[in-house]
């Protein structure tokens, strides 16, 4: 299991800021979402001078936002600056981000993340893509000389986790407990790929840690920082099967031996990176660190 740093990070200066500290530490990655503010790829473009030996993952890109080559070119030329330690996490985003901020159809959302991949993969991989689908179309290559990243689709249903098994390299989470990991999303994924033929898939499970000595304070932290996820029909879905009330429920949070006894757990149940988005005053976030970088 390796372990990984999660955060979104406001400016590019205190991205590079951020990702050197990790690198520094000993991290072998950093993940950062795609959200309302900085294009995270586009930062991560400007971070690659700066810190190249760490590997940069999305997680995730909304594969709404742009056409598969777009993304192509997009992800390659990170590619190329950072000599393919670029990790390219793709989602569908929310119903409610997609129709009522964007205008767009959020319909048969399965279909066109199966067609958006088609269409996608090629390019990375530096062939023409040639598809016409029903929500994608696409013809054309892409010409930017770079190693093909590492694909992981934000995957959480089965029939969604059953494509990132097949076709994908892995997937990639957030806010799903420890039991929901080991008794679905890491079984799910595994038994895909198995079929087809592939691999056994990355799966990278972000989720919030906390080294504190006040359980009870640091949960309400995180249900209040947090407190969209337990709304959205995805994440609740997974929030529901693991018997959590919120986000707080699902938290790495204790002492520093519980913490480290927790994250360990998680690796042993098939996960095979863990990005921990430290949470806490600057103490906590100081002892979340020492736990992490531990168990390097």
């Amino acid at each position: 299991m390796d372990i990984g740093i999660y955060r979104y990070v406001p400016t590019v200066d205190g991205l590079v800021a951020e990702v050197r500290s990790a690198a520094d530490r000993g991290f072998t990655s950093f993940w950062m979402p795609q959200i309302f503010g900085l294009d995270t790829l586009s930062a991560y473009a400007a971070v690659a001078r700066e810190v190249p030996e760490i590997h940069l993952g999305t997680a995730a890109v909304p594969i709404y936002r742009a056409h598969p080559m777009a993304l192509a070119q997009q992800v390659l030329t990170v590619s190329q600056v950072n000599g393919g330690r670029v990790v390219l996490g793709i989602g569908l985003s929310h119903q409610v981000v997609v129709e009522s901020m964007w205008g767009l159809s959020y319909d048969k959302p399965l279909l066109h993340m199966r067609e958006y991949l088609a269409a996608l993969l090629p390019m990375l991989s530096g062939e023409p893509s040639s598809f016409d689908g029903e929500t994608v179309i696409s013809h054309g290559s892409v010409e930017v000389a770079a190693p093909a990243p590492k694909v992981l689709v934000a995957a959480l249903g089965p029939k969604m986790l059953e494509l990132a098994g097949t076709v994908a390299d892995g997937t990639v989470t957030w806010m799903v407990g420890p039991k929901t990991l080991a008794a679905h999303i890491v079984p799910a994924i595994n038994r895909a790929a198995e079929a087809a033929g592939r691999a056994r898939p990355r799966v990278t499970a972000a989720m919030p840690v906390c080294v504190t000595d006040d359980i009870d304070r640091a949960r309400e932290l995180v249900a209040e920082t947090f407190i969209m996820y337990g709304g959205l029909p995805s994440y609740r879905a997974m929030l529901d099967r693991e018997g959590a009330s919120g986000p707080e429920d699902v938290a790495v949070v204790g002492s520093a031996a519980d913490v480290a006894e927790q994250l360990v757990g998680i690796g042993d149940s098939g996960v095979t990176t863990i990005a921990a988005y430290e949470v806490g005053n600057p103490d906590e976030l100081d002892a979340t660190r020492e736990v992490l970088v531990s168990l390097l």
